[in-house]
Protein backbone atom coordinates (compact mmCIF):
# COMPACT_ATOMS: atom_id res chain seq x y z
CA UNK A 1 0.00 0.00 0.00
CA UNK A 2 1.35 3.42 -1.00
CA UNK A 3 2.22 5.77 1.84
CA UNK A 4 0.22 8.98 1.46
CA UNK A 5 2.28 12.13 0.97
CA UNK A 6 1.74 15.02 3.37
CA UNK A 7 -0.64 17.77 2.24
CA UNK A 8 0.97 21.14 1.55
CA UNK A 9 -0.13 23.72 4.12
CA UNK A 10 2.40 26.47 3.38
CA UNK A 11 4.02 27.69 0.17
CA UNK A 12 6.98 30.03 0.61
CA UNK A 13 8.37 32.15 -2.22
CA UNK A 14 12.01 33.16 -1.88
CA UNK A 15 13.48 36.46 -3.03
CA UNK A 16 15.11 39.68 -1.91
CA UNK A 17 13.06 42.72 -0.83
CA UNK A 18 12.96 46.11 -2.52
CA UNK A 19 12.56 47.60 -5.98
CA UNK A 20 16.20 46.96 -6.93
CA UNK A 21 15.59 43.19 -6.82
CA UNK A 22 12.07 43.07 -8.26
CA UNK A 23 11.68 40.56 -11.12
CA UNK A 24 15.32 39.48 -10.92
CA UNK A 25 16.16 35.82 -11.49
CA UNK A 26 16.78 35.28 -7.75
CA UNK A 27 13.20 36.40 -7.03
CA UNK A 28 11.53 33.72 -9.16
CA UNK A 29 10.12 31.95 -6.07
CA UNK A 30 8.64 35.17 -4.74
CA UNK A 31 7.10 35.89 -8.15
CA UNK A 32 5.47 32.45 -8.24
CA UNK A 33 3.84 32.87 -4.83
CA UNK A 34 2.57 36.30 -5.90
CA UNK A 35 1.03 34.63 -8.96
CA UNK A 36 -0.64 31.99 -6.77
CA UNK A 37 -2.08 34.72 -4.51
CA UNK A 38 -3.36 36.65 -7.55
CA UNK A 39 -4.93 33.56 -9.10
CA UNK A 40 -6.96 32.99 -5.92
CA UNK A 41 -7.74 36.72 -5.51
CA UNK A 42 -6.08 36.84 -2.10
CA UNK A 43 -3.61 39.73 -1.81
CA UNK A 44 -0.41 39.20 0.15
CA UNK A 45 -0.41 41.49 3.19
CA UNK A 46 2.46 42.68 5.35
CA UNK A 47 2.89 40.72 8.57
CA UNK A 48 5.48 41.87 11.10
CA UNK A 49 4.83 38.69 13.09
CA UNK A 50 5.99 36.53 10.17
CA UNK A 51 8.71 38.86 8.82
CA UNK A 52 7.06 38.94 5.41
CA UNK A 53 3.92 39.10 3.33
CA UNK A 54 1.32 36.42 3.86
CA UNK A 55 -2.09 35.30 2.65
CA UNK A 56 -4.56 32.53 3.43
CA UNK A 57 -6.51 30.72 0.77
CA UNK A 58 -9.00 27.90 1.13
CA UNK A 59 -8.95 25.03 -1.33
CA UNK A 60 -11.60 22.32 -1.00
CA UNK A 61 -11.99 23.10 2.69
CA UNK A 62 -8.24 23.07 3.40
CA UNK A 63 -6.30 26.15 4.49
CA UNK A 64 -3.20 26.99 2.50
CA UNK A 65 -0.87 29.72 3.74
CA UNK A 66 1.30 31.72 1.36
CA UNK A 67 4.42 33.51 2.57
CA UNK A 68 6.97 35.82 0.96
CA UNK A 69 9.72 36.68 3.45
CA UNK A 70 10.70 40.36 3.37
CA UNK A 71 14.06 39.69 4.95
CA UNK A 72 16.99 39.27 2.61
CA UNK A 73 17.39 35.85 1.03
CA UNK A 74 19.99 34.60 3.51
CA UNK A 75 17.57 35.27 6.41
CA UNK A 76 14.54 33.52 4.88
CA UNK A 77 14.44 30.95 7.68
CA UNK A 78 13.36 33.55 10.24
CA UNK A 79 10.02 34.03 8.46
CA UNK A 80 9.50 30.32 7.72
CA UNK A 81 10.21 29.25 11.31
CA UNK A 82 7.89 31.96 12.69
CA UNK A 83 4.87 30.98 10.59
CA UNK A 84 5.47 27.23 11.06
CA UNK A 85 5.63 27.62 14.84
CA UNK A 86 2.53 29.82 14.98
CA UNK A 87 0.33 27.55 12.85
CA UNK A 88 2.03 24.29 13.91
CA UNK A 89 2.94 23.42 10.33
CA UNK A 90 5.45 20.54 10.12
CA UNK A 91 8.38 20.87 7.67
CA UNK A 92 6.90 18.02 5.60
CA UNK A 93 3.90 20.25 4.78
CA UNK A 94 6.05 23.18 3.61
CA UNK A 95 6.77 23.82 -0.07
CA UNK A 96 9.51 26.35 -0.90
CA UNK A 97 9.57 27.96 -4.35
CA UNK A 98 13.04 29.10 -5.42
CA UNK A 99 15.24 29.87 -8.42
CA UNK A 100 17.36 26.96 -9.67
CA UNK A 101 20.64 27.46 -11.55
CA UNK A 102 20.88 23.78 -12.50
CA UNK A 103 17.72 23.87 -14.65
CA UNK A 104 17.32 25.78 -17.90
CA UNK A 105 15.10 28.87 -17.91
CA UNK A 106 11.51 27.73 -18.19
CA UNK A 107 12.00 24.29 -16.63
CA UNK A 108 10.26 23.49 -13.36
CA UNK A 109 10.79 20.50 -11.08
CA UNK A 110 9.23 19.42 -7.82
CA UNK A 111 11.22 17.53 -5.19
CA UNK A 112 10.97 16.53 -1.55
CA UNK A 113 13.95 16.94 0.73
CA UNK A 114 17.61 17.22 -0.19
CA UNK A 115 20.36 19.68 0.57
CA UNK A 116 20.55 23.40 -0.15
CA UNK A 117 22.73 23.10 -3.27
CA UNK A 118 24.49 26.35 -2.38
CA UNK A 119 21.21 28.31 -2.30
CA UNK A 120 21.42 30.70 0.67
CA UNK A 121 17.65 30.86 1.16
CA UNK A 122 17.34 27.08 1.41
CA UNK A 123 20.43 26.94 3.63
CA UNK A 124 18.87 29.35 6.14
CA UNK A 125 15.49 27.59 6.11
CA UNK A 126 17.11 24.20 6.79
CA UNK A 127 18.98 25.75 9.71
CA UNK A 128 15.89 27.57 11.08
CA UNK A 129 13.86 24.35 10.97
CA UNK A 130 16.40 22.58 13.18
CA UNK A 131 18.41 21.12 10.27
CA UNK A 132 15.25 19.49 8.92
CA UNK A 133 15.54 19.10 5.13
CA UNK A 134 12.26 17.23 4.60
CA UNK A 135 10.29 20.09 3.08
CA UNK A 136 9.26 20.22 -0.57
CA UNK A 137 10.76 22.48 -3.19
CA UNK A 138 9.49 23.96 -6.45
CA UNK A 139 12.68 24.48 -8.44
CA UNK A 140 12.19 27.19 -11.06
CA UNK A 141 14.90 27.00 -13.70
CA UNK A 142 16.79 30.22 -14.45
CA UNK A 143 19.75 28.71 -16.33
CA UNK A 144 23.44 29.09 -15.46
CA UNK A 145 25.90 31.76 -16.64
CA UNK A 146 28.51 29.06 -17.32
CA UNK A 147 31.06 30.20 -14.74
CA UNK A 148 30.70 30.03 -10.95
CA UNK A 149 32.35 33.47 -10.62
CA UNK A 150 29.48 35.03 -12.59
CA UNK A 151 26.64 33.50 -10.55
CA UNK A 152 26.05 36.31 -8.03
CA UNK A 153 25.79 39.00 -10.68
CA UNK A 154 23.68 36.69 -12.88
CA UNK A 155 21.00 35.84 -10.30
CA UNK A 156 20.64 39.46 -9.17
CA UNK A 157 19.86 40.67 -12.70
CA UNK A 158 16.65 40.46 -14.70
CA UNK A 159 16.52 37.81 -17.39
CA UNK A 160 16.22 38.88 -21.05
CA UNK A 161 12.60 39.08 -22.24
CA UNK A 162 12.58 35.66 -23.96
CA UNK A 163 13.98 33.91 -20.87
CA UNK A 164 11.63 35.81 -18.56
CA UNK A 165 8.70 34.69 -20.69
CA UNK A 166 9.89 31.07 -20.37
CA UNK A 167 10.15 31.42 -16.57
CA UNK A 168 6.66 32.97 -16.37
CA UNK A 169 5.23 30.18 -18.55
CA UNK A 170 6.74 27.65 -16.13
CA UNK A 171 5.00 29.44 -13.25
CA UNK A 172 1.74 29.26 -15.17
CA UNK A 173 2.24 25.49 -15.50
CA UNK A 174 2.46 25.17 -11.70
CA UNK A 175 -0.80 26.97 -10.88
CA UNK A 176 -3.27 24.20 -11.89
CA UNK A 177 -1.50 21.74 -9.57
CA UNK A 178 -1.86 23.73 -6.33
CA UNK A 179 -5.07 21.82 -5.37
CA UNK A 180 -3.27 18.48 -5.96
CA UNK A 181 -0.46 19.54 -3.62
CA UNK A 182 -2.93 20.67 -0.95
CA UNK A 183 -4.39 17.15 -1.14
CA UNK A 184 -0.92 15.60 -0.84
CA UNK A 185 -0.91 14.19 -4.38
CA UNK A 186 2.78 14.78 -5.04
CA UNK A 187 3.11 11.77 -7.33
CA UNK A 188 0.57 12.94 -9.92
CA UNK A 189 1.85 16.50 -9.74
CA UNK A 190 5.46 15.45 -10.32
CA UNK A 191 4.55 13.12 -13.17
CA UNK A 192 2.41 15.65 -15.03
CA UNK A 193 4.40 18.79 -14.25
CA UNK A 194 7.74 17.24 -15.18
CA UNK A 195 6.30 16.02 -18.49
CA UNK A 196 5.77 19.67 -19.51
CA UNK A 197 9.53 20.39 -19.43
Amino acid sequence: MKTPSPPVKLIVGLGNPGADYARTRHNAGQDLVSEIANSYHQPLKASAKFFGLDARINIAGQDLRLLVPTTFMNRSGQAVAAICQFYKIPPESVLVAHDELDLPAGAVKLKIGGGHGGHNGLRDIISALGNNKNFGRIRLGIGHPGDAKLVVNYVLKRAPIAEQNDIENAMGNVLPYIPNLVEGDWEKTMRELHSKN
